[in-house]
């Protein structure tokens, strides 16, 4: 008996799989003591963004990853508390 996915489930399959590549990449260039494996792997990591960006963004457009709109007051708020521990 074959089972059939819905196209919310591969979707979201395959953003789950982005997000762990993004933290494996994340993870290896952390550790690179080479310096020529460590830009190859904040490259290859820097894809795997892109790649995990593009299957939110078709989810999202599909209805299948709901983001309300932030009001922009919390938006401002939040930009000024990340930027200012950021920029010391």
């Amino acid at each position: 008996m074959s089972q059939t996915y819905t196209e919310k489930e591969i979707y979201g399959d395959a953003l789950s799989t982005a997000k762990a590549t993004t933290n494996n990449y994340n993870t290896f260039s952390n550790e690179c003591a080479h310096e020529d494996v460590r830009n190859t792997m904040l490259h290859i990591l820097a894809e795997e963004h892109d790649i995990q960006d593009d299957i939110f963004h078709m989810m999202s457009e599909r209805g299948y990853y709901p983001t309300p709109a932030a009001e922009s007051k919390k938006v401002e708020e939040t930009k000024q508390r990340y930027s200012a521990c950021c920029c010391k």
